[in-house]
């Protein structure tokens, strides 16, 4: 593990539960967790096993029905709406299965929409240009291949420099050789910038890349593996 010394979110007994009609239904059992700043973790796991509600309540989207999360030396389980904004606004970058991109904006003018309100912003060129896109900067979304609009998804998240990136299944909707820029591009953006990566994935052969790997099943992280070199993402295959 990398940067070990250096504790970027710290959960003690985490907890959320959803009420559906009369039915409560639990996401969250009660989940310890540290991570560590410039780690890359990967989250494996069967669909409803907690880990997009983990990350949710880690990204400030949501909030734990008990338990604690310190981002650093702030409590996060203690932040009102407002405040959660704020948190996302300067330190988490989100990078989900749909790109969500506004097809009438450029590449560039996509992630230009992230910087114009964030505090230390890079320029969108740069940050295209560290996902391998400074040839498609000026292309709309429809212009692009699947991948390479993940890689203007990524581009976004990362331009306000923030400290954490979280991934929701960023490569759920592509195939192997595409999927696998996108880890590139991820792995890139750790490794230039030193940004911590949460990636929730069902494709187990990504673990591979990770500085440690969280098993999930029913609401619990039901193990911990630590990979003792990270392989690059152009020796994966699935």
């Amino acid at each position: 593990m990398r940067s070990a010394a250096t504790r970027l979110f710290v959960a003690r007994g985490l907890t959320k539960t959803y009420q559906s009609g009369e039915v409560a239904v639990q996401a969250l059992g009660g989940v310890d967790l540290e991570v560590s700043a410039g780690e890359v973790i990967v989250l494996l796991g069967p669909s409803g096993s907690g880990k997009s509600t983990l990350l949710n309540i880690l990204g400030g989207l949501d909030h734990a029905s008990s338990g604690t999360v310190f981002f650093k030396d702030q409590e996060l389980t203690r932040l009102d709406d407002r405040s959660l904004t704020d948190y996302r606004r300067r330190h988490v970058g989100f990078v989900f299965q749909f790109y969500n991109l506004m097809p009438s904006l450029t590449a560039r003018e996509n992630v230009a929409l992230v910087t114009e309100i964030a505090d230390d912003p890079m320029p969108p060129e740069e940050a295209l240009a560290l996902v391998g896109l400074s040839d498609r900067i000026h292309h709309f979304p429809a212009e692009l291949s699947g991948g390479e609009q993940q890689r203007v998804a990524i581009a976004r998240a990362i331009a306000k420099r923030p400290e954490v990136l979280l991934c929701d299944e960023p490569t759920g909707a592509l195939d192997s050789k595409t999927g696998i820029k996108v880890i590139e591009a991820l792995l890139g953006v750790n490794t230039q910038l030193g940004t911590t990566a949460l990636i929730i994935t069902h494709n187990a052969s990504i673990q591979e890349v990770a500085d440690r790997v969280l098993d999930f099943a029913d609401g619990r992280v039901s193990r911990v593996r630590n990979n003792e070199t990270r392989r690059p993402a152009s020796a994966l295959s699935w």
